[in-house]
């Protein structure tokens, strides 16, 4: 779809940067004016930086929350999620340090220390201090040598307005370019799957960066790592989701936070690429997962990744294929490729099938064709005559494309079995260019 949009360009970055449990993710969202970051009272929910466009008082920026600044047990998964936050305040324009209010702790003055060469760029704010509590302790920040130190609650925002300010007054904005162009629609992605199939490897390709981050611990991924990338002169938006485990198995707040907002990245997705561990094959939340795809009309494509790793021959992916289609019955339209996220073979692939799904998913087929073909189908398979079966179908229309959605009008619209539907949904996907995509079918009485 071509549509007019608004390109900004240059935009400078602010960097959320303290250790855990200060409010950062809070103070990201308050600043945003949404809930965009998961928020939770356990230490370290932000491991991957999330970024966002943030406007204040007309001016544009990019604004990204990092994870927290840990020394104590600074282990594993921390000191993945430290070494992204030193990359990220590296590249920053300006940087927030926020602190805690109360006592100056061995992990800030580490910080502040380790933020030292950015001091220029630095700005200080205190966080928790609604109602002027810790204020008093606050002050203490100054010993460090800052000029100026805001008093903030991200929560309730007591002074968020006056921070805003100083980083619109602290940028630069005269490199920043803004022009009207038009440009085929960007393509939504969402990579999901169970925890630890590979999607933050394969988005990290595509992307040609390292904003996820990678480690075999399952579930590393808690926010939608959002990212852009182009190919073959098609814009794509990406979204690596949190993977999604048995329910019985999220035990945690964090991990319930993380599995919902993975879920809602389906609705801001034009495309799911299922990720599927080649050797595990598929399981239950794989299907679920599917299902909640195919119910919300979105294009399907099921990944199997690993491919690498799998026995190199001829029959390998016929039987896998086989498999996947028997326990998805409904859903042979999927199509399945296979793929390794790590040495990046069968991407291509799996980017061209990502057009050629897209492309389908906003076809607009005219109400005169729509029902010359409706008037064809009906002669190949008429309806029942019996008493209590027969019906007459009159008129067809197209809804809505992506979702790909058709009404049937029909008299007697109760009798119009499934299996009857089902036979028309599926000559639309064959005769209207439909392969590859869900098509709703929805029979209503005419009048």
């Amino acid at each position: 779809m071509r549509t007019e949009f608004k390109k900004t360009g240059n935009l400078p970055t602010v960097v959320l940067a303290g250790r855990p449990n200060v409010g950062k993710s809070t103070l990201f969202n308050r600043l945003l004016h949404k809930r965009r970051a998961i928020t939770d009272p356990t230490p370290g929910v932000t491991r991957d930086p999330v970024e966002a466009e943030c406007t204040i008082a007309g001016k544009s920026f990019r604004l990204i929350d990092t994870g927290g600044f840990k020394l104590a047990d600074c282990e594993g998964i921390d000191k993945l999620v430290v070494k992204k936050t030193l990359e990220t305040i590296k590249k920053a324009n300006l940087i927030i340090l926020l602190l805690d209010a109360g006592d100056i702790t061995s992990e800030d003055e580490e910080f502040i220390s380790v933020l030292r060469p950015y001091r220029e760029k630095l700005v200080a704010a205190v966080n928790k201090t609604e109602g002027g509590r810790g204020q008093a302790d606050a002050w203490n920040v100054l010993q460090f040598g800052f000029e100026k130190v805001f008093m903030i609650s991200a929560e309730h925002g007591d002074n968020v307005g006056e921070l805003g300010q100083e980083i619109i007054r602290r940028l630069d904005f005269s490199k920043v370019n803004e022009s009207y162009v038009e440009q085929i629609s960007s393509i939504r992605i969402a990579l999901m799957g169970k925890p630890n199939t590979g999607k933050s490897t394969l988005s990290n390709r595509l992307t040609s960066s390292n904003s996820s981050i990678v480690s075999e611990v399952p579930g590393t991924t808690r926010d939608i790592v959002e990212g852009n990338f182009s190919w073959k002169g098609r814009d794509f938006t990406l979204l690596d989701t949190a993977g999604i485990r048995r329910k019985s198995k999220v035990t945690e707040n964090i991990e319930y936070y993380s599995v919902n907002r993975a879920i809602k990245a389906i609705d801001e997705a034009d495309i799911v690429v299922l990720m599927i561990d080649a050797a595990e094959g598929l399981t239950d939340q794989d299907k679920k997962i599917a299902a909640l795809a195919h119910d919300k009309g979105r294009g399907i494509i099921m990944a199997l990744n690993k491919w690498d790793t799998m026995p190199q021959n001829k029959n390998t992916f016929k039987d896998i294929s086989s498999r996947i289609h028997f326990m998805f019955g409904q859903m042979e339209y999927a199509p399945i490729v296979p793929v390794s996220a790590k040495d990046g073979s069968g991407v291509d692939k799996l980017l061209s099938t990502v057009i050629k799904m897209y492309d389908q998913l906003n076809i607009s087929i005219g109400t005169a064709r729509l029902n010359q073909a409706l008037e064809q189908w009906l002669t190949e398979y008429p309806p029942p005559i019996g008493p209590r079966t027969r019906f007459k179908l009159k008129y067809a229309v197209q809804k809505s494309a992506n979702p790909v959605h058709f009404i049937i009008f029909a008299h007697r619209s109760h009798a119009v079995s499934d299996a009857y539907v089902s036979y028309l949904r599926n000559k639309i996907r064959k005769d209207l260019g439909f392969s590859l995509v869900p098509v709703l079918v929805e029979i209503k009485e005419s009048s």
